[in-house]
């Protein structure tokens, strides 16, 4: 591992430590937030940020009506496996590729809420690029779609991709992180080559360089990892580059 990476590793312990301390987000500044109607990839600029605080925008809620209403149909379907009770909905802040402040929002399971609001704030501190975290309702959760967007997301009701099994994204207990550069490479039975987005081919080669890549010296690997989430990048039978999950004994 570089000396950078390694930096940039001790660094993350010593914001996530003042994370801890921190009391992130009181319900009259969330409420004050939400009465402003910032919505998912607003930029927020200097002022927002000195006057509410940058903890203020690392909020952890029931979901709204509002997204519970976008979500019927498209990432959520009625089942007998997860229901609105169990999910959580977070919001975020994130540096784009451009540098620029955003707000991010997501929906997960209420059980690694936690994790994934310390992880995007250690992110956003390092000034981790993502260039998007949005809903996937905004793409009909449509997963090549939203991944060929390079939208970040977590909880989408859906299946393993080629399988009958449910995927952790339906339980809300997974995280794919930028995956337009860190795509789903599997071979098929046949011997043809699935990618997901369908448009990311190049970014199966890992042996290549190119910016936004997640390896094992990545900062977001070594955040999800040291939370307990495993990593598609290391699966044998395929690799899911952009993609993050945690087992939750009791679910």
């Amino acid at each position: 591992m570089s000396f950078i990476s390694i930096r940039k590793i001790w660094s993350s312990i010593f914001i996530c430590l003042a994370f801890a301390c921190m009391n992130i987000t009181s319900a009259s500044t969330l409420d004050d937030l939400v009465s402003i109607n910032l919505d998912g990839g607003d930029i927020i600029d200097e002022q927002l940020l000195d006057f509410y605080g940058e903890n203020s925008f690392f909020s952890i809620s029931d979901i709204p009506d509002s997204v519970w209403k976008k979500m019927q149909g498209k990432s959520y379907h009625e089942n007998p496996y997860i229901k609105r009770s169990d999910l959580s909905y977070i919001r975020v802040l994130h540096c784009d590729y451009d540098g620029k402040i955003r707000l991010g929002e997501m929906v997960c399971n209420k059980a690694i809420a936690e994790d994934l609001r310390e992880i995007f704030f250690i992110l956003y501190k390092n000034k981790y690029p993502i260039e998007r975290i949005l809903l996937a309702d905004n793409y009909d959760a449509d997963d090549d779609i939203q991944m060929g967007a390079n939208n970040t997301n977590c909880f989408v009701f859906r299946y393993i991709t080629g399988s009958n099994f449910l995927s952790y994204h339906a339980r809300g207990l997974a995280v794919d992180l930028n995956p337009r550069t860190n795509p789903y490479c599997r071979v098929k039975k046949d011997g043809s080559f699935f990618v997901q987005p369908s448009t990311s081919k190049e970014y199966c080669d890992r042996s290549n360089n190119f910016v936004y890549k997640i390896d094992k010296e990545d900062l977001a690997y070594n955040l999800f990892i040291s939370h307990g989430f495993t990593w598609g990048g290391e699966w044998k039978s395929l690799k899911d580059y952009c993609h993050f999950e945690k087992e939750i004994n009791q679910l």
